[in-house]
């Protein structure tokens, strides 16, 4: 039996691939061996879980199409040259789903931040991640945190991303992702991957640009002196940052 614990919009999300595949996925294989129970309220068991259901129904062609766009980002060196632990945060001032203006500096006056960057309202593993970030909140701000998620998507596509999962914490724009190229974290899609893109759900229109750049699923850990002191950064969109790792961070920070 599921854990019942987990987000709504999470269950419903894992219910609804038992019947349709996503528009888009990307294959890599799975443990062929687990040495315990698996913890099914992560968000890791949860984003596997999805991918699992996917693979059942997947299109082999397509799925070798993005494996190769991965292997591609892989080859450019971006986990390598991408701000890390130790780095200094690259300042930036975004604004959010209502308008406002919002800056790391003034955040970080306030207490440490949270960085975490979606693809999109699109992605089916970005939203599950979302809505799992939405219920640990509470935790993050216990720490004296604050959480803040950019996107590349034109304004009116963040809001509609915040509205529709009900989040309580700022959603950035960051259009032709100039602050995620500040943090080395932008890469190309392959011409193969961005076609599939283009025709299964008109990434050109939700970007408000045909660049075919997106940003890795990175987050960070931001203390309020300005230095990064946690990263995840992975070339598979559907590995994330667990959520219960940031908490422990933060409180090794306090």
């Amino acid at each position: 039996m599921r854990n019942l614990s987990l987000p709504l919009f999470v269950l419903i999300s894992l219910a609804s691939c038992k019947t349709e595949a996503p528009k888009e996925e990307t294959m890599k294989e799975a443990p062929t061996e687990v040495s315990e129970a698996p913890n099914e309220s992560t968000l890791g068991y949860v984003l596997n879980e999805k991918k699992q259901r996917f693979l059942e129904k997947a299109d082999r062609a397509k799925i070798s199409d993005y494996d190769a766009g991965l292997q591609a980002v892989v080859e450019t060196g971006i986990l390598e040259s991408a701000l890390n632990v130790g780095d200094k945060a690259a300042e930036f001032t975004l604004k959010n789903q209502t308008g406002e203006d919002v800056s790391l500096s003034e955040l970080l006056e306030d207490g440490p931040v949270i960085l975490t960057w979606y693809r999109g309202g699109w992605c089916p593993y970005c939203n599950i991640t979302l809505a799992f970030l939405q219920e640990k909140l509470p935790e993050f701000e216990l720490a004296g945190a604050q959480l803040v998620a950019l996107t590349p998507e034109l304004p009116d596509s963040s809001m509609s991303t915040s509205e529709k999962h009900e989040l309580e914490f700022d959603v950035l724009s960051d259009v032709g992702n100039k602050v995620a190229r500040d943090y080395g974290v932008v890469f190309k899609l392959t011409d193969a991957v961005a076609a599939h893109y283009q025709k299964g759900f008109n990434l050109h229109a939700f970007n408000g640009d045909e660049s075919n750049e997106l940003p890795l699923a990175a987050s960070y850990v931001i203390d309020t002196d300005g230095v990064i002191r946690y990263a995840f950064l992975d070339v598979d969109y559907r590995n994330r940052a667990e959520p219960s790792d940031i908490v422990e961070v933060l409180n090794n920070l306090n």
